[in-house]
């Protein structure tokens, strides 16, 4: 289910210069954000928790998600050159699979260890904030670049519509209407965040069986459309 060849493949697409630099653009600014709160707040829970709940998990793991996930395989689709990988002899399946791997090691990688510094100078991890907002940043990676890749697959703006999901849908509806939030990828991670943190610190309006159930079954289902929707893809003459 994991091909070597197409990860290669895949990180230096992901990883391009383009998006390398916005990838590490997000972080960076998270960091220094919170470099600049403790210096003149000093160390506050609730501060920290502000800042990873409202900065980290609400704006920064989705965008870097929309980064890594829709371009793990829409730029091969949208120039045609996706063709000359499914022309190999390997299972199609498995090119998802590989690439939604690619896709989340590269989300958590620049979200969920930004994210574990930035509680750490925040606060120390006082009441265990970092670690909280750095296990819903893995587990919120998971999902995005489930989506992400799936919308690569089925549009050429995939781009454009992601950027829409989570700029509007997560940051904007996502915190203000209570029902978009039960259907809110950061709800469903904050919702183990809470679980994790100090009392009060951090609020979910998903309880956690729910949140589990849904980022699972979310993840499951991207994958396996994304997976569908490869298998269908008709090369030139391939009929």
């Amino acid at each position: 289910m994991y091909n070597p060849t197409v990860a290669r493949l895949t990180y230096r697409a992901v990883l391009g210069r383009r998006r390398a630099a916005i990838l590490f653009v997000l972080p960076g600014l998270l960091l220094l954000i919170a470099a600049a709160v403790r210096g003149f707040n000093g160390a506050d829970d609730q501060v920290a928790a502000d800042v990873l709940g409202g900065f980290a998990i609400a704006t920064m793991v989705p965008l870097i998600g929309v980064i890594a996930g829709t371009g793990s395989i829409g730029p091969e689709i949208d120039d045609g050159s996706i063709v000359y990988l499914l022309a190999k002899p390997v299972k199609r399946p498995t090119i998802t699979f590989t690439k939604l791997i690619v896709a989340i090691a590269v989300t958590m990688a620049f979200s969920a260890v930004p994210t574990f510094i930035a509680g750490f100078i925040l606060n120390g991890n006082g009441q265990q904030v970092a670690i909280a907002y750095t296990v819903a940043a893995l587990v919120a990676s998971i999902a995005y670049s489930a989506l992400f890749l799936l919308l690569g697959t089925v549009s050429r703006h995939a781009v454009v519509i992601g950027l829409v999901y989570a700029l509007v849908w997560e940051t904007l509806f996502g915190s203000l209407v209570p029902g978009a939030r039960t259907l809110s990828v950061q709800q469903w991670a904050l919702s183990l965040a809470e679980k994790i943190g100090g009392e009060g610190l951090i609020g979910s309006d998903v309880g956690l069986p729910a949140a589990v159930a849904l980022l699972a079954g979310v993840t499951v289902a991207a994958t396996w459309y994304a997976g569908q929707k490869l298998r269908v893809l008709k090369l030139a003459g391939e009929e």
